[in-house]
């Protein structure tokens, strides 16, 4: 298979990312410093950029300079459970598995945690605007957010703001398993 040229690629992925954030050319030439009519030449591989132009690039759109070179990803990308090293605490009783990481297009990350029958977790508080989703897969969790109280069972789900201290605890007389999304605010 033959490997797409270097300024096709650059061109394909300024085009991606700047309809990605709605800018228009004009407001991409703003931003950058670099022409309309160059920007466009780039975006349809009519040109082969100049480092200089392209550093103007990736300084206006506050970018890596990889993501203008790199592939384009596939339309779908598959994490696999055993591929992940997770975080362990409590004695390995308490292990949260990062199945997606965070990046920061996304703004969030999924976590699979695994608790043990009894165990507690506190959690500290994440900084101001962070959200978590729990999504109960199985055994039963009570959740502890500043004074209030909530037991979740297998196809619950739970919401709340991560910016203050909670703690998990596993009231089942089995393994808890439940995914934990965090958000981060833009």
């Amino acid at each position: 298979m033959e490997h797409e040229q270097i300024h096709k690629k650059i061109g394909k992925n300024l085009q991606a990312i700047r309809k990605s954030r709605s800018l228009s050319l004009d407001q991409t030439a703003e931003l950058t410093g670099v022409s309309k009519a160059m920007l466009g030449q780039i975006e349809r591989g009519d040109t082969n950029p100049t480092i200089s132009i392209l550093w103007k690039i990736v300084n206006g759109l506050h970018i890596s300079f990889t993501q203008l070179i790199e592939d384009n990803e596939s339309v779908a990308k598959v994490y696999r459970f055993e591929d992940v090293e997770p975080f362990v605490e409590e004695d390995g009783n308490y292990r949260a598995f990062p199945i997606v990481p965070y990046e920061q297009q996304k703004r969030f990350e999924i976590y699979t945690v695994e608790m043990e029958r009894g165990i507690i977790h506190d959690s500290e508080a994440h900084f101001e605007g962070v959200e978590e989703y729990l999504l109960m897969m199985s055994g039963e969790l009570r959740v502890h957010i500043q004074d209030e109280v909530f037991e979740l069972r297998a196809g619950d789900a739970l919401h709340f703001a991560a910016d203050q201290p909670h703690r998990y605890e596993n009231i089942a007389d089995e393994k808890t398993v439940y995914h934990s999304i965090i958000c981060y605010p833009l």
